[in-house]
C-alpha cells in the first residue's frame, strides 16, 4: 500500500512518525513522509521517503511573531496567536501537500494538518487516518490541553474542546476553500459523511483514554522516533568522567531572555550538586565548566537512560522520551500543550513538581533537582512505567486499522 503521512509544526510534530513510518515499511507498505524540509534527516535510515514541505517553524517562532506568543498571559490568547501564524503558513503549504497527497492510496494525517488532510483525502477519494501525538477531541474529563489544566467542569471541560477544534478548523478555512474554488475538492462537503478513525501515539498508561469519546478513537500507544547513530566522543567521555548527570533541555521551544534562563540552570545544577548536560536547542541555552557540557542535537532514546534526571519543556514528544528512559524529570512547561503533559508526569509520580518558565528560577529548579534525584520514589516509579510502556507496540493498532480501511 502506498502511504503518505503528513504532518507540521516542531520536531516533536515530525519525529514519532519517523519511527511509525519505519514500522510500517517493515511491514511491506511504501511510506512517504511530507514535513518540514528541515526535518529531513530525522528519516534517515528508516526506508521511509520524504517529501519537504516550505516553512520553517524554527524561524516562524523566533520572527517577531513568534515571539509575542510569549507575550500571552492565558492559553486561549496563545491559542489564537498561534492559530493566526498556523493560517499563514498553511496557505505556504497547501501546493506542495496536494502534490504529495497525490501519490497516497491512503492518508494518514496529523492532527496539525487535520481538516486539510481530510479534505484531500474527499477530493481524491482516498481513506484518511488521523494520527494525534495530544487528546485534542473535547471531552468533559480535562479541558483542551492548550488551554490548561484547571477543570472547568463537565460541560465546560467539553466546550473548551470544541472551541479548540472549531480554532484549527479555522486554521484551514481559506486552503480548504481554495481547493474548493480549484476543483480539487467537492464544492460542498458531502452530506452525513463520518467522522474520520484517529489513532494517538501514546500511552493509556499515562493519558487513559476518555469514557465519553466515540467510538473510532483510539490510543496506540507511543510511536517511538527512529534515531540512528551513537553519542558523541566528547558525550561519552563526560558520561564517563563522573556520577551520572541531569540533562536539561527546552527543545524545540523558546524562551523569550536565554542568557538569563541559561544562568538560572547553571546556578540550579551546582546548587543541587549534579553535574548538567545542557542542550541548545531552539532556546539557545548555553553554559561551561568542568562540570556541566553543552550540546546541540543527541538522541534521546540513547542519552536519557544514562542520567539521573531530566529537566524538558514537556513537549509531548519529551514527554514520551523522559518516560520510555525511566528517569525522573523536571518539567519546565512554556506553552501549548506542555503544563498538560507536564500535569501527567507529577500525576503519575515520577516528577517531584512543574517549573513554569515564568517561575522558572535558580531556586525552583534546584530544589525541584533535589527532590528528583534524591527522592527515590520518583525514579522508581519512573522505573516500573517504563517496563510496562516496553511492553507495548504502538504500530500495531495503525496496522490493524490500515487493514480495516475499505479497499
Amino acid at each position: 500500500m502506498r502511504i503518505v503521512m503528513m504532518t507540521a509544526g516542531s520536531r516533536g510534530d515530525v519525529a514519532p512518525f519517523t519511527g511509525l513510518g519505519a514500522g510500517l515499511v517493515r511491514a511491506g507498505h511504501e511510506v512517504t513522509l511530507a514535513a518540514h524540509g528541515v526535518f529531513e534527516p530525522l528519516v534517515a535510515g528508516s526506508g521511509v521517503r520524504f517529501r519537504p514541505l516550505p516553512v520553517d517553524p524554527r524561524a516562524e517562532l523566533h520572527s517577531a511573531r513568534g515571539r509575542r506568543l510569549h507575550d500571552a498571559r492565558t492559553g486561549a490568547v496563545k491559542l489564537v496567536r498561534l492559530a493566526s501564524m498556523a493560517r499563514r503558513a498553511v496557505d505556504a503549504m497547501t501546493e506542495a501537500l496536494v502534490e504529495v497527497a497525490r501519490e497516497g492510496e491512503v492518508l494518514l494525517v496529523g492532527g496539525a494538518l487535520g481538516p486539510l488532510g481530510y479534505a484531500l483525502a474527499e477530493g481524491l477519494s482516498v481513506p484518511a487516518l488521523g494520527l494525534h501525538l495530544q487528546p485534542l477531541h473535547p471531552t468533559g474529563e480535562f479541558p483542551a490541553p492548550v488551554l490548561g489544566t484547571r477543570s472547568l467542569g463537565t460541560t465546560g471541560n467539553r466546550l473548551s474542546g470544541r472551541a479548540v477544534m472549531a480554532s484549527v478548523e479555522w486554521m484551514f478555512s481559506d486552503a480548504v476553500r481554495s481547493l474548493r474554488r480549484h476543483g480539487i475538492v467537492a464544492a460542498r462537503p458531502p452530506r452525513g459523511r463520518r467522522a474520520r478513525p484517529v489513532l494517538h501515539g501514546y500511552s493509556e498508561l499515562v493519558v487513559p483514554r476518555p469514557r465519553d469519546w466515540p467510538a473510532g478513537l483510539e490510543v496506540s500507544g507511543y510511536w517511538w522516533p527512529h534515531e540512528t547513530g551513537r553519542l558523541s566522543r566528547e558525550l561519552e567521555d563526560f558520561l564517563a568522567a563522573g556520577p551520572r548527570p541531569v540533562f536539561v533541555g527546552l527543545g524545540s521551544a523558546t524562551v523569550p531572555d536565554p542568557d538569563r534562563v541559561s544562568r538560572a540552570i547553571v546556578t540550579a545544577l551546582r546548587a543541587a550538586n549534579v553535574r548538567g548536560i545542557v542542550q541548545r536547542g531552539w532556546a539557545g541555552l548555553d553554559a561551561d565548566g568542568d562540570d556541566i557540557l553543552t550540546v546541540d542535537e543527541v538522541p534521546h532514546s540513547l542519552l536519557f537512560p544514562r542520567t539521573a534526571a531530566v529537566v524538558h519543556h514537556a513537549g509531548a514528544g519529551t514527554t514520551g522520551a523522559v518516560l520510555r528512559a525511566g528517569v525522573p524529570s523536571v518539567p519546565v512547561p512554556v506553552q501549548f500543550d506542555a503544563a498538560f503533559w507536564a500535569s501527567r508526569l507529577t500525576g503519575l509520580g515520577t516528577a517531584p513538581t512543574a517549573v513554569p518558565l515564568r517561575r522558572l528560577g535558580s531556586g525552583t529548579l534546584a530544589e525541584a533537582l533535589r527532590r528528583a534525584t534524591r527522592d527515590d520514589s520518583h525514579r522508581l516509579r519512573a522505573r516500573a512505567l517504563a517496563d510496562r510502556l516496553a511492553l507495548e507496540d504502538g504500530v500495531a493498532p495503525v496496522l490493524a486499522a490500515l487493514a480495516r480501511l475499505p479497499g
